[in-house]
């Protein structure tokens, strides 16, 4: 296999960045970089799939539409991996990619290796707006409230000045709307 020079990071200056991709294009754009030599991680996990026919487990990413790769992120290496098929662009702010710190890379990673039983949730903070997808309570809105382990949905009725607080399972919640910048 060859390995492109131009990937070749200076493994002090490399960082791990998010790499959103195009609808379905992860797996492509995994074996792109393992052929290109970039040093990348995307996260899977094992799913059953049911057809009319048959069931089967197959492996899906963890966090849709991303990836991450390990690389220096000088403006030529950013350009060619901008240039591979399937890749949307680099996750970051108007200054350019933000990298994730190893730590958090590391943990996944550790996560996935003990096959530990995980679910993936959007961030959503206390404060956030929300509404409760799922179960009997499903359509109802309020602010979202954390305290130690126990989370809270709260219903407000300003007129009186009153609110109500309801415990929910955290993975029943979506966030509604937009946060605030």
């Amino acid at each position: 296999m060859l390995i492109d020079n131009a990937f070749k990071d200076d493994n002090s200056r490399a960082r791990w960045f998010a790499v959103w991709t195009r609808s379905r294009q992860e797996k492509l754009v995994a074996s792109m970089f393992q052929s290109l030599g970039i040093q990348h991680f995307l996260p899977l996990r094992s799913e059953i799939r049911r057809w009319s026919d048959r069931k089967q487990a197959v492996s899906v990413p963890l966090f849709s539409g991303y990836l991450f790769v390990r690389t220096n992120p000088v403006s030529e290496t950013r350009l060619r991996i901008l240039r591979i098929p399937g890749v949307a662009g680099l996750v970051g702010n108007q200054e350019g990619p933000v990298p994730i710190p190893d730590l958090q890379i590391e943990d996944i990673q550790t996560v996935l290796a003990t096959r530990t039983q995980c679910v993936v949730l959007p961030l959503l903070e206390a404060g956030d707006l929300v509404r409760v997808a799922r179960g009997p309570l499903a359509g109802v809105q309020g602010r979202l409230l954390r305290s130690n382990s126990t989370t809270r949905l709260v219903i407000s009725i300003e007129l009186i000045h009153q609110s109500l607080a309801i415990s929910v399972a955290r993975e029943d919640v979506e966030l509604v709307g937009q946060r605030a910048a």
